[in-house]
């Protein structure tokens, strides 16, 4: 199965690509959408978007992953900003006739660190022990867009076993 992760963001959206057979996975791509803060909102979508599907129609994922919105920010604002990038993102995997599903940032944690509240660091470490990556996965929009896929991953995996 070949799984998108996405992590979402109107500057920057990480996204991974991994192949998953059960519980072997493998890195086929990674990196970054990047938008410039200076451009008016219409177009950042537009480049979220236009990239993005590009990413999908090269490397044909059966699965795109995000991760879920968390709903307690401080400043709405930030949840509104967060809205227009996914909905860009749910865009172009409609486009491509890819299947979406979410997952909360605490879950995604805890599947591959065992703890929910785990650090960047060392979400990111984990990233790189499970794909083999030797050098290093920066930024961290790309590590937390590939852990939304392993995430995924193992998930069908344990499906598969029945657990």
């Amino acid at each position: 199965m070949r799984i998108a992760g996405i992590d979402c963001g109107l500057n920057i959206t990480g996204y991974g690509i991994i192949e998953s057979d059960d519980w072997d996975m493998n890195l086929v791509e990674a990196g970054v959408i990047r938008t410039r803060v200076n451009q008016p909102l219409e177009k950042r979508v537009m480049i979220i978007h236009d990239e993005l599907e590009s990413v999908l129609d090269e490397f044909k994922p059966d699965i795109m992953i995000v991760e879920d919105l968390y709903s307690h920010y401080a400043h709405p604002k930030t949840a509104i900003i967060m809205g227009h990038a996914r909905g860009a993102i749910f865009l172009s995997a409609a486009h491509c006739e890819i299947p979406v599903v979410s997952y909360s940032a605490t879950h995604i944690k805890k599947s591959l660190t065992g703890n929910g509240r785990a650090p960047k660091d060392q979400v990111n470490m984990m990233v790189k022990d499970i794909l083999n990556v030797k050098g290093e996965i920066k930024p961290s929009d790309v590590s937390d867009a590939l852990a939304c896929a392993i995430t995924h991953a193992r998930m069908h995996a344990e499906e598969g076993l029945g657990i």
